[in-house]
C-alpha cells in the first residue's frame, strides 16, 4: 500500500521536542521503495550499495527486510573492513584501491578466513602489482572482481555516455586481464561487475526539457540493448578463463533492464532507498522521499522571504543546480538563486514562507542519496507516525571513509 503524501503538519507535530537541524529517515516510505525495487529486480538478488546509505544500522535493517537483499558493495577499502569487523559478510568492494595499510590488513585477515575475505575490485595490471606488493608469502589469494566499462558509444563513438571508470570495455580487452589475474597465485577471479550509469543514474524526464529528455530516452534505448549484447558475450568469454560466481550489474535506476539479462546473477541498488531528489524524474519508476533533513527558520527578511541556519549541504558530481537540496515541505518554497543553499544560511522564497514562523523548520531533500550522512552524526527513524529509533551514521561512528 503506497505510503500516503506527508505535509508540512506531519512532521512538525511529529518532531515538535526535537531541536533542528536534523536528519530522518522515513521507514514507511523506505519500506515502500525496497519493496518496489525487489519487484523490479525479479528474481535476482539485490546487494545494498553502502555509498548511499553510510549507516551500519540502516544497511542491517535493510538486509534483515528480506533475503533478496545479499551482500553489501562497499566504496573504499578501510570502510569494507570495518564492517567486516563488525560482522558483515558477503563484500564487494566496487572501487579500486590503493591503501596500502588497508592492503596489509585485509592480507592479514584472508589468512585466518579466505572464503570469507572482501571482493576486490581491479581494472588493471597495474592494481595487480600492487596489490601484490603489499601480499605476504602467507597470505591467501585475494578474490577479485574484474570491473567492464559500461558506458554507452553511439554514433561510431561520436556520442559517449556514462561514468568514466574501467578502461576494460571489449571481450578481448577482459579476457586479456582475467588470464593475467589467473597466471598469478595469489589471486583468484570470482565476479564481474558493470555499473551503466548513463541508465541507472540518468533520469528521462528532464524538467522543462522536453529535447533533452527525448534524446535520454533515445540513448538509453539504445544503451540497454547494447550492454546487455557486450556483457554476455564477456561473461562467455571470461568463463572459459575462471568460473566467475558473480555478475553484479545495475543500479537503482536500470533494475527491471539490468535484471533481464541471463548473465547477470546479482543487481545493485543504494540511492532508491532513501530517493533523493535525482530519482524525481524517471517515467518507468517511481520512489517515494523517504530521507530528508530538517532547518530551522531563524530570519525573517521580509515579506515571501524566510532564512534557515545552514543548508548547504551540496552532492558530489559538475557544479549547478542540480547538486543542490530542494526545499520540500512546506510546499511553494524555492531557492534565492544569487545565494542557493548556504554555509550558515539558506534564504527560503514563495508564498509559503509567510506562513512560517522564528522556530519552525524547513524540510530538504538532498539531491543525491550518498553525502546527506556525511553532515548528521544520526537518523532519526519515524515508522507509524512515530520517532522510533535514532541511528548513528558513519560520521556518528567516527567514521568518515570519503
Amino acid at each position: 500500500m503506497p505510503t500516503p503524501a506527508r505535509n508540512h503538519g506531519y512532521y512538525e507535530e511529529l518532531f515538535d521536542e526535537v531541536e533542528a537541524p536534523f536528519a530522518f529517515v522515513d521507514l514507511d516510505a523506505m519500506w515502500e521503495n525496497a519493496d518496489a525495487m525487489l519487484e523490479r529486480g525479479g528474481d535476482k538478488p539485490v546487494r545494498v550499495a553502502s555509498k548511499s546509505i553510510r549507516s551500519r544500522a540502516l544497511i542491517d535493517r535493510i538486509l534483515d527486510r528480506d533475503e533478496r537483499f545479499r551482500g553489501v558493495m562497499t566504496f573504499t577499502l578501510p570502510e569494507t573492513l570495518w564492517l567486516a569487523g563488525h560482522g558483515q559478510e558477503d563484500l564487494l568492494l566496487a572501487y579500486p584501491t590503493t591503501d596500502v595499510e588497508a592492503l596489509a590488513e585485509l592480507a592479514m585477515r584472508s589468512v585466518a578466513s579466505p572464503s570469507e575475505a572482501p571482493i576486490l575490485t581491479v581494472d588493471c595490471v597495474e592494481h595487480l602489482d600492487l596489490i601484490e606488493s603489499v601480499l605476504g608469502s602467507q597470505a591467501a589469494p585475494v578474490r577479485l572482481s574484474l570491473e567492464l566499462d559500461a558506458a554507452w558509444h553511439g554514433l561510431g563513438g561520436r556520442i559517449k555516455a556514462g561514468a568514466k571508470r574501467s578502461p576494460i570495455r571489449t571481450p578481448d580487452q577482459a579476457v586479456e586481464l582475467a588470464e593475467e589475474i589467473d597466471r598469478r597465485d595469489k589471486f583468484e577471479l570470482v565476479a564481474l561487475m558493470a555499473y551503466e550509469g548513463q541508465i541507472s543514474g540518468v533520469g528521462d524526464r528532464v524538467p522543462k526539457r522536453p529535447l533533452r529528455s527525448r534524446l535520454i530516452r533515445w540513448m538509453q534505448k539504445n544503451s540497454i540493448k547494447e550492454i546487455s549484447e557486450r556483457r554476455a558475450d564477456v561473461v562467455a568469454r571470461i568463463n572459459e578463463v575462471a568460473e566467475i560466481e558473480i555478475v553484479n550489474g545495475g543500479g537503482t535506476g536500470s533494475l527491471e533492464f539490468t535484471s533481464a539479462e541471463p548473465a547477470v546473477t546479482e543487481l545493485a541498488a543504494g540511492s532508491g532507498f532513501f530517493a533523493p531528489v535525482q530519482f524525481d524524474y524517471y517515467s518507468w519508476f517511481t520512489l517515494a522521499p523517504a530521507a530528508a533533513f530538517a532547518l530551522p527558520v531563524v530570519r525573517r527578511p521580509g515579506p515571501g522571504v524566510v532564512t534557515a541556519l545552514g543548508g548547504g549541504y551540496l552532492s558530489s558530481g559538475a557544479a549547478g543546480p542540480a547538486r543542490m537540496p530542494v526545499p520540500w515541505l512546506p510546499e511553494g518554497l524555492v531557492l534565492d538563486d544569487e545565494e542557493g543553499a548556504g554555509e550558515v544560511q539558506t534564504p527560503l522564497l514563495g508564498p509559503a514562507a509567510d506562513g512560517l514562523a522564528i522556530g519552525d523548520n524547513v524540510y530538504m531533500r538532498h539531491s543525491k542519496a550518498g553525502e546527506l550522512c556525511e553532515r548528521f552524526d544520526s537518523l532519526l527513524l519515524i515508522e507509524d507516525g512515530e520517532i522510533v529509533d535514532e541511528v548513528p551514521t558513519y560520521r556518528g561512528e567516527g567514521q568518515t571513509f570519503l
